[in-house]
């Protein structure tokens, strides 16, 4: 799958030159006794776009759940979005500190109305629900149409339009994005990473898992190849294209499917 748009926009910071939104050191993390990460460093710098690409298995995901405090680490140091990430961090602690992340499968209420997802942050104490209505149907138009419909009953675009509305109500320093690409089809993919790169335009540091190479290269301003656990290279998009291309080959292969655009 192609991204069918071409490069999307993004104007990031030098490397070094800005704070780091996000810094893995040594990182060792998995399921119980399965170690899936196995020390890896990865370093992050605010207001960019980072992509980290590789094979299914690979370890992306884990990387985001950690730093969104969704499972525990083993070893290593976790820093996000200025704060010392202990193993045990909450999800909701992590939010107010404006860490805020979309797990792969949208992560939505299906038996909720549109408004009664979005309300969810009303939760944290901070916003009323007049607020969070204002704030999500001002960059997304099309679920204030669909305000009183059962979150369930919407397209696959639209719950993760959902989601990613939900995400950005609090207003987060760093947005972390598993898959969102996965099970759409092509015109909902460009859609969501076009509302992608505008919050990236508005200063939010984004890391993003994707199996779509060209995709995520469209709206990146650096990337990594995660394999094994472990990040094997990190550079700008046309540094890395080729090796992720040629990376996901190998999995595929090793697999029996898949093939060169994922």
């Amino acid at each position: 799958m192609t991204d069918g748009a071409g490069v999307i926009d993004v104007t990031g910071p030098t490397p070094g030159s800005a704070p780091l939104a996000l810094e893995l050191r040594r990182l060792r993390a998995g399921y119980g006794r399965i170690e899936i990460i196995h020390g890896a460093d990865l370093a992050v710098y605010a207001g960019e776009v980072f992509a980290l690409l590789g094979p299914n298995g690979a370890g992306k995901s884990t990387i985001l759940k950690v730093a969104g405090g969704r499972i525990p680490y083993t070893a290593g140091t976790v820093r996000a979005a200025g704060v010392d990430v202990d193993r045990h961090h909450r999800v909701d602690t992590l939010a107010r500190l404006g860490v805020c992340s979309i797990p792969e499968g949208r992560g939505v209420f299906p038996n909720l109305t549109v408004r009664e997802n979005l309300w969810m942050w009303t939760y944290q104490g901070t916003l009323r629900t007049r607020e969070v209505e204002e704030r999500a149907f001002a960059r997304f138009p099309l679920l204030s149409e669909r305000r009183r419909q059962l979150a369930g009953t919407l397209s696959g675009g639209e719950q993760q339009m959902l989601a990613l509305a939900r995400a950005l109500v609090g207003e987060p320093r760093l947005l972390l994005l598993d898959e969102i690409s996965m099970g759409l089809a092509p015109r909902a993919v460009a859609q969501l990473y076009e509302t992608v790169a505008a919050v990236a335009r508005d200063g939010v540091t984004v890391v993003l898992s994707e199996q779509f190479v060209r995709t995520a290269l469209a709206i990146a301003t650096r990337a990594a190849i995660v394999v094994g656990g472990r990040v094997e290279r990190v550079g700008a998009p046309a540094e890395v294209a080729e090796v992720a291309l040629e990376t996901y080959l190998a999995g595929a292969r090793g697999a029996g499917a898949g093939g060169a655009q994922r």
